[in-house]
Order: structure tokens, then sequence, then C-alpha cells
């Protein structure tokens, strides 16, 4: 069959499809025989395609013993042609070249044989198991991929690598002002576009701020919110925040009010975070220097000078002021006894006053027998 176009549609001229439903029989129930001739089939299919099976294996064979025949007929030709002849040599010679030529008759017969069972294969009918053939195979599951939640421990080392490998890209961008240098940076350092980058300019906004150096926090308080917006706007779109930035930028370039006024007021709102921050790690260190000029001028006691003087009564403090020895005697001598042993014990103790040899004692005796 074919049209004068030239298209030859021959290859449909012999489709079986009835899938054996053609003929019936009223004494055999009708899903049982048409099991039975599909199996049959089947087998047939099986049959045919283990004879290919079979023939293709025994060309194989044939191809190898025919090189490795060819291969010693070589040998034995140049030994030959090197003047080795004797009749064992002739002999083998003689058969080798027996073993070739029956080889090489094998293989055309065998080719004979291929090419025969391809004409039966194209003179066999189509059926509903042959009409058609899988092109490929491929199944897609579109399951989202169970993240393991990351302990504290990991998100601090997963920050201290980042910043540590970044620490200057990341300071680039914070010194940053106009949007079209911003979106090209990112453009070209698209890994900065996380949470990494954002912390990390905030911390870098705290230390300006505790240098004083207030206009550069506010320069990179401004980049560490593009990128939040950034980020915030990647989880509102469900995509990689690495994908969408480019839209931030088109967005806050062509912003309505709305938009801007979100924008400085998120900028306000982390500024007066950034101060609060600054503040509190500079009261912890004046707490930490205090405490460690505190632990200097302890006395040999373990009591702060500076403590213990301004509990003294004023005539004690009065004398140390003015380092009068008499006036300390005879303001200490004033108070009662244990008063007077407290103070003068913790004085010695914090440092303020450091007696001679064996006079603590002394004063102490002197104090008991006046009592």
């Amino acid at each position: 069959m074919s049209t004068g176009a030239g298209i030859d549609y021959s290859a449909w001229d012999h489709i079986y499809v009835s899938d054996d439903e053609d003929v019936t029989n009223p004494y055999v129930d009708t899903p049982s025989l048409f099991r039975m001739r599909h199996r049959a089939r089947l087998e047939r299919m099986v049959e045919f395609q283990q004879r290919g099976e079979d023939l293709d294996n025994n060309v194989l064979e044939c191809k190898r013993l025919l090189e490795e025949a060819q291969g010693r007929l070589k040998e034995l030709e140049e030994g030959r042609n090197e003047g080795e002849e004797d009749e064992e040599r002739e002999a083998e010679l003689k058969k080798v070249q027996a073993e070739v030529k029956k080889l090489k008759k094998d293989e055309k017969s065998f080719e004979k044989m291929t090419e025969k069972l391809r004409r039966e294969e194209k003179k066999l009918p189509w059926d509903v198991d042959t009409i058609s053939k899988e092109g490929f195979s491929k199944s897609v599951l579109n399951i989202k991929p169970v993240t393991k939640e990351e302990t504290e421990e990991e998100k601090v080392e997963k920050h201290k690598t980042f910043v540590e490998k970044y620490a200057k890209e990341i300071k680039h961008f914070g010194m940053m002002r106009r949007w079209d240098d911003s979106q090209k940076y990112l453009s070209d350092n698209t890994h900065l576009v996380c949470e990494e980058t954002a912390n990390c300019l905030v911390v870098i906004c705290i230390d300006f701020e505790i240098d004083e150096k207030h206009a550069l926090m506010e320069q990179v308080a401004h980049q560490a919110i593009v990128v939040q917006f950034i980020l915030d706007l990647g989880r509102t779109l469900k995509v990689d925040a690495r994908g969408c930035f480019r839209q931030f930028f088109s967005k806050i370039k062509t912003a309505d009010k709305p938009y801007v006024d979100a924008f400085d007021h998120e900028l306000e709102l982390l500024k007066e975070r950034i101060r609060s921050c600054a503040q509190i790690r500079m009261d912890s260190a004046m707490k930490e220097l205090e405490g460690e000029e505190r632990q200097k001028r302890l006395g040999p006691g373990g009591l702060d000078p500076v403590a213990v003087y301004e509990s003294l009564p004023k005539e004690i403090q009065k004398s140390f002021d003015e380092k009068n020895i008499e006036m300390l005697q005879e303001a200490i001598s004033k108070l009662d006894l244990e008063e007077g042993k407290y103070h003068l014990s913790r004085c010695i103790d914090s440092g303020l006053w450091v007696p001679e040899s064996g006079e603590g004692d002394d004063e102490e005796d002197d104090e008991e027998e006046d009592s």
C-alpha cells in the first residue's frame, strides 16, 4: 500500500490487533480462551526472541574463533617466510588454514541465518504486544526532602565558617550606597544572599556603634535591611532568595510610598536595636573592667579599699584623707571596742592601713587594758 506522494505504508498492511478475540467457541469459557491464546502467542514470541539471541551468541563466538585462528595462521606464515620449515610446522599450517576456511564458511552461514531471521521478523504481524514499544520510562515523585533541623552549635559553626570565608566581600557590600551597585554585586556574588550575611552586617553595625562611627553604622544597617527584605521576599514567594533578589531591586526602585515607608520603618527599628545592643555590650565591658580593677586593688584580706573607705565613719575617713595617724587613733578610741576592732580589721584587710609588725596586736592589747 502506497500513495502517489512516495510514502510507503506497507508496514501497516499486516497489523493484527484482535488480541485473539476474533474466534470464540460456545462450549469454552471465552475469557479463558482469550487468555490461553494470548499466552500461546507470548510463548511463541519468547521462543522467537530466544532464537535471535542464540544466533547472535553463535555469530560472536564464530568471530572470536576466526580471529584466534587467523592470528595463529599469521604467526605460522611469518615463521615459514623466515626459513623455519619442517613437516610438523607445515602440517600445523595446513590445519589452521582449513580451520580458517571452515570458520569463514560458518560466518557466512550465520550471516545468512541472521538475515533470514530478520526477514521473518519483518513478516510477523503486529499485535497488541508488539505494535508499539516504550521509548523511555521515567517516574518523578515531587516529594519535598526532609530537612534535618540544625542545632544551635551547628548554626554557630556554620555562621563562623561563612563569615571567616567571606568577611571581606560582606563588608564591601555593606559600604555600598546605590541600588544598582548593590544589585550588580549580589549578581556577581549570589552566595551572599543568605541569613549569615544579614547577621554579619548587624554585628559590623554594632562594632561601628561602639566605636562611635554612627554614620558608618547607619550605612551598613541599610544594607542589612536590604538583605533581610530579599530573604523575606524569597520566603513569601517560596523560592530560593538567590533567585528573586533582582525582583526586590526592581520593586524598591519603583516602589510606592507604603513600601518605602515600611523599608524605612524596619531600618529605624534595626538602628534602635543596634544602639541598644551596643550599649549593653559597653556596659558589660565596663563592668568587666571595673571587676578587673577591683580585683587588682583588693587588699591582703581580700577586701576592696574603696568599699571599705566608703563604709568608715567620717572622722576615720578624714584621718585617712589627711594621713594623720594620731587623728586615726583618736577616732578609733572614741568608738566602742567591738566597733573599733571591726573598722580597724577591715582597714588592714583592705590595705588602707598597713600596721608595722606587732602594731595591730599592741593596739588591741591597749584597747583591752582600757576596757
